[in-house]
Order: C-alpha cells, then sequence, then structure tokens
C-alpha cells in the first residue's frame, strides 16, 4: 500500500467507482441558486437547467474554501496518520479553490498541493494517472509525486463543446449577438484548456450528431493522443445516440479504453446541457 493518498475537487467530476478504486477523496465545491447555496454533488445536475429555464439565470459557482479543505485533511490524517495527501487541483487561474487548499494545508508538512491546470475530465485524467504511477511506487516521497503529477499535468489535453450557448450567455462569456447568431447557425465554438485557462477556439458548424465524431478526430489527431486511454464526458441532455457515436469513433481510431464521465453541477453551471467533452494525454 503507498503512503500517499490523493484528493481532488467535486469539479473534477470523478466517478465515484474510481475514487473508490484509488482511494481519492473528493472536495466539495460549491453552486448558489438565488439565496441557497449547496455543495456539488449533493443535489441532481437537472436542477441547474430547470432553474435556467424558470429564472433565466444560472446558478453561480464557488470554489472550496480553505474550510472544507481542512475538514477533509483532518478527517484523512485522523484516519491515516501515517499517511501523506496530495492535493491535484482544479485550474488555479479559474477559481480559489487552490490557493484555499494551500491555506488549509499551512504548518503541515504532511500535505503538498499542485496545480492541475485542468478541470473536469482533464484533472480525473491527472488525478487517475498519478493513482496509477503511486501503486508501482508505493514508497515514493511527495516531492517525487509531486513531481511526477506536474508531468502528467503537461500532458494532458481537454476541450469541450457546448450543445448551445445560452448557459455561456447567461454568465457573461459571450454576448447577445454571438449567442443568438450562433443559436440561428448552430455555430458551436471549441472550448480548450490551456496553461489553465478556458480558451475558445475553432468553431464547428452543425448538429452534435456531426460534430461531437470531428471533434474527437480532430483532437485526436492535433495532440497525437496516447491511444491506450481516452476520457470522455458529457453534461445532462446529451442524447444517447451522440454518446454511441463517440464511441464508435473512439474505437474506430485506436483507442482501447474509454472512461465515461457525467458532468457535476459546476461543468454542467458553464457549459449546460447537452455539452461534450474530450481528454486524454498527449504523445507529445
Amino acid at each position: 500500500m503507498n503512503r500517499i493518498i490523493i484528493t481532488v475537487e467535486s469539479g473534477a467530476d470523478m466517478p465515484k467507482e474510481l475514487a473508490q478504486t484509488y482511494g481519492i477523496y473528493i472536495v466539495p465545491m460549491h453552486i448558489t441558486f438565488g439565496n441557497q447555496t449547496k455543495d456539488d454533488g449533493s443535489f441532481p445536475v437537472e436542477d441547474i437547467p430547470d432553474y435556467y429555464s424558470a429564472s433565466g439565470k444560472i446558478p453561480k459557482t464557488s470554489g472550496c474554501t480553505p474550510n472544507d479543505f481542512k475538514n477533509v485533511f483532518e478527517k484523512i490524517h485522523k484516519e491515516y496518520p501515517e499517511k501523506l495527501i496530495l492535493h491535484l487541483a482544479y485550474s488555479a487561474v479559474t477559481t480559489c479553490s487552490y490557493q484555499s487548499a494551500v491555506i488549509a494545508s499551512e504548518e503541515c508538512d504532511y500535505i503538498a498541493c499542485v496545480d492541475t491546470t485542468h478541470v473536469a475530465a482533464g484533472q480525473t485524467a491527472v488525478a487517475v494517472r498519478v493513482a496509477q504511477e503511486l501503486e508501482r511506487h508505493p514508497d515514493w516521497s511527495l516531492e517525487e509525486a509531486v513531481q511526477y503529477a506536474q508531468k502528467v499535468s503537461r500532458q494532458v489535453r481537454m476541450c469541450f463543446v457546448p450543445n448551445d450557448l445560452s448557459f455561456l450567455r447567461a454568465g457573461g462569456r459571450v454576448s447577445n449577438a454571438a449567442a443568438l447568431l450562433g443559436s440561428v447557425l448552430n455555430i458551436h465554438p471549441i472550448i480548450e484548456l490551456k496553461e489553465g485557462y478556458l480558451v475558445a477556439g475553432k468553431k464547428l458548424r452543425g448538429k452534435m450528431r456531426r460534430i461531437v465524431p470531428k471533434l474527437i478526430e480532430n483532437f485526436a489527431a492535433a495532440h497525437d493522443m496516447d491511444r491506450d486511454v481516452i476520457w470522455l464526458e458529457y453534461t445532462t441532455g446529451l442524447s444517447g445516440e451522440i454518446q454511441k457515436i463517440a464511441e464508435e469513433t473512439t474505437k474506430k481510431l485506436g483507442f482501447q479504453m474509454i472512461h465515461w464521465i457525467f458532468a457535476g453541477g459546476v461543468i454542467t453551471t458553464h457549459g449546460g446541457p447537452g455539452a461534450f467533452a474530450v481528454a486524454g494525454y498527449s504523445e507529445n
């Protein structure tokens, strides 16, 4: 058994079975509906599009607080006082979570924090790869684990495409005019993670059943993706037909293992219903 326990925020959207397999602890981020704040993961994500339909507004998301981390760190330390803790954080430029983890870990030499520069499936891809390597190196020090986590973070690539621009417009990320034009012309911007930032790049036109396979094909080619494993993520509302198309496309491209991730509250709030994401490990 290795010496290091990994933690991530709920915004990693890590499936429970993977968290259980690798003993990864999840720290809740938060979603605010009007005057009511809830922990991410404590309510059905369908509440988010329902709230938008009823109010015309999207909920607000917020990162983990120092107290959120302190509670989890203290729980782990109480149960496993001999263990070390490695927090693999949600992109630091998008939320306060990383800084909160640093604050909570002050004066605790058994805790280290790494900014993965990723979110959602990308963050999970980092955490799982690190957890697998820790199983192969059970005696690693925190410093060795940190160095490996930083290396993996540089290898991971992720992008997503929203089904429509309504949620991005409501969140102030695109203009009303751009959202309207995108809706009329079926234009979908590809959002990539670059150095932690969400950056809108190339635009694809058409319905999601046509866009999703193009996105996967372009993504795999552009980044020379490792064909051993790929991560596919979707928000509520993406049809089973499109999921089937995505899976068939990845198999045709030679990917050996496909991990599906269902997005939680944070990513659903930002991406809206019917969004699709892909993440993996670049050979470059």
